[in-house]
C-alpha cells in the first residue's frame, strides 16, 4: 500500500502541461520593440512603437500606459487581457517574436527584447 501510494505521488509531482498549447511558461522580462522588415534601398526595419510593450512579471506586460496580462502556452504567447487583448506571438526565440495574423500566419511584424548590445 505504501509503495503504490509512493509512486503515486511522484507521478503527480511532475510539470503541468498546458492541454492543447504544450507547457505552461514565462516571457522574459524586458521591453520588447517591434519593427516591420525594410527593404534593401533604406533601413532594415521600419520601428512600429504602437505595437511595443513590456513585460513586467510572471504574467504581465503593460503597453501605451496600461497594464494585462498574457499566458504563454508551447511557444504561443496569447494577450490575455489589457490594450493587447487577443494579440498573439509565435516565439521564435528567447528574445524573438513574430505576430500571428488573424487567420493563423506569422505577419511581418516582428518584435525583439532589448538587450545592453540591440538598443
Amino acid at each position: 500500500m505504501k509503495r503504490g501510494l509512493s509512486i503515486l505521488l511522484v507521478l503527480l509531482a511532475g510539470p503541468a502541461l498546458a492541454a492543447p498549447g504544450g507547457a505552461i511558461g514565462t516571457m522574459q522580462r524586458g521591453h520588447y520593440v517591434c519593427e516591420l522588415p525594410g527593404d534593401a534601398t533604406g533601413l532594415a526595419g521600419r520601428r512600429v512603437p504602437d505595437s511595443d510593450f513590456t513585460i513586467t512579471n510572471a504574467s504581465s506586460y503593460e503597453a501605451a500606459g496600461l497594464s494585462g496580462t498574457y499566458l504563454l502556452t508551447g511557444d504561443v504567447l496569447t494577450m490575455t487581457s489589457g490594450p493587447m487583448q487577443s494579440q498573439r506571438y509565435r516565439r521564435k526565440s528567447a528574445n524573438f517574436l513574430r505576430l500571428i495574423a488573424p487567420d493563423g500566419s506569422e505577419s511581418a511584424l516582428r518584435c525583439v527584447r532589448q538587450v545592453t548590445n540591440n538598443r
